[in-house]
């Protein structure tokens, strides 16, 4: 059975910082683990959909970003914890949002790599950064 929980949400002042983790246990139905698979980032706020933040391959070496928070923020893993890290920095009011974990994507290399969500969604973590 697979389990995904964020933490590390709250409230912080326009500038500051946050880092939110994402621990992935357990594994699908068919065989497949957390270093074996891409993770993404996605936030919402009420009455929108849930956009992709930041994303990254199961080794590691390749990351992906909206461009409303490149440059700011940092997605990370550690493989051998099964965890993934979301570093984020100047944030901003519009930041504000409930920010879920991902495990389990499909991470198609290319041009412009494309994270492809899975089932595998954990409980979400709310962030507001106060102006």
């Amino acid at each position: 059975q697979v389990q995904v929980v964020e933490t590390g949400g709250g409230l912080v002042h326009t500038g500051g910082s946050l880092r939110l983790s994402c621990v992935v246990s357990g594994s699908t139905s068919s065989g497949s683990t957390f270093r074996d698979n891409a993770i993404g980032w996605y936030r919402q706020v009420p009455g929108k959909q849930r956009d992709l933040v930041a994303s990254i391959s199961s080794s590691g070496s390749r990351t992906k970003y909206a461009d409303s928070v490149k440059g700011r923020f940092s997605i990370s893993r550690d493989n051998r914890r099964n965890t993934v890290y979301l570093n984020m920095n100047s944030l901003k009011p519009e930041d504000t949002a409930v920010y879920y974990c991902n495990a389990f994507g499909r991470w198609a290399y290319g041009a412009s790599d494309v994270y492809t969500a899975s089932a595998y969604w954990g409980q979400g973590t709310q962030v507001t950064v106060s102006s």
